[in-house]
């Protein structure tokens, strides 16, 4: 049996961790393509900062307006599988008291014997839409890396709730692998980003053996792709932009690459980004 197990958390937050939505959406394209029950819910009460999480109305097919609170919430499937069984812990990112929060989902993931977890995150990135979008895939676990090829991040600096949850899970004997989608900084407005879901969802499917069909997605990534370009075709500074980030880009990925020259373009990568930090 694979080191992850045959009962898989993929985990996805709203916010800081998810760069154009594509770490949500592809929590979403997930439960579109399956059934799902949800196992358990946490007290919006103890997690979140209404002032920053406000809930929201909706009106029902009654016509009455309901209040929706922020939430989050750990789904299964319910249809039995070929492969390993993908459950899914998704949401708001919490505000406060983040220990007792991992605590209590991942208490609920040991009563019901989960086996793994894959966090999913997306980050606002110096790369450029034109190429795919690459997919930093790590783990701090040393049988999980052997076992899938994986990196082994050493950024220190300022986490999410994703790296919180890595971590408690590690300590509760969980192993853990995460998926980080780099998105091109320009277009964070164009919101969502479909072709960085893709790639999440992809990434997911080589390290677990199952993923949702998602050949629309296919079609809206090269929708969005084409909007980009039929924008940057009409301002010369955001193509030239362009230009040097595929060439930095390239650089990086040829296999013909230097030393120099991707320390080179490291270099560049990092003055443009200004302070040099990564937020995984």
């Amino acid at each position: 049996m694979d080191v992850l197990g045959s009962r898989i958390i993929v985990a996805a937050f709203d916010g800081w961790n998810d760069a154009g939505e594509a770490a949500s959406g592809a929590i979403a394209a997930l439960r579109g393509t399956g059934s799902y029950e949800r196992v358990h819910t946490v007290d919006p009460e103890l997690y979140f900062d209404y002032q920053y999480t406000r809930p929201s109305t909706r009106t029902d097919a009654s016509g009455r307006r309901r209040l929706q609170w922020p939430e989050a919430a750990l789904w299964r499937p319910t249809a039995v599988t070929d492969g390993p069984e993908l459950w899914l812990l998704t949401g708001a990112e919490p505000a406060r008291a983040w220990q007792a929060f991992a605590t209590e989902l991942l208490d609920v993931a040991l009563r019901d014997d989960v086996t793994g977890l894959i966090t999913l995150g997306a980050m606002l990135s110096d790369v450029p839409h034109t190429r795919p979008i690459s997919i930093f895939a790590a783990s701090q676990n040393d049988r999980v890396r052997e076992a899938h090829g994986l990196d082994k991040s050493t950024y220190e600096g300022p986490v999410g709730i994703l790296s919180v949850f890595e971590h408690f899970a590690e300590d509760s004997g969980i192993p853990t692998a995460s998926l980080w989608a780099s998105v091109p900084h320009y277009v964070a407005s164009a919101t969502p980003s479909p072709k960085a879901t893709l790639a999440l969802l992809d990434r997911l499917e080589e390290l677990t053996g199952v993923g949702p069909a998602r050949e629309h997605l296919r079609t809206e990534a090269a929708a969005w792709e084409a909007s980009i370009d039929a924008a940057a075709a009409e301002d010369d500074d955001m193509t030239e932009y362009i230009r040097q980030l595929e060439r930095t880009r390239d650089t990086w990925d040829s296999p013909d690459a230097s030393g120099d020259a991707i320390a080179q373009a490291f270099e560049r990568y990092l003055r443009r980004r200004g302070d040099g930090s990564d937020k995984r």
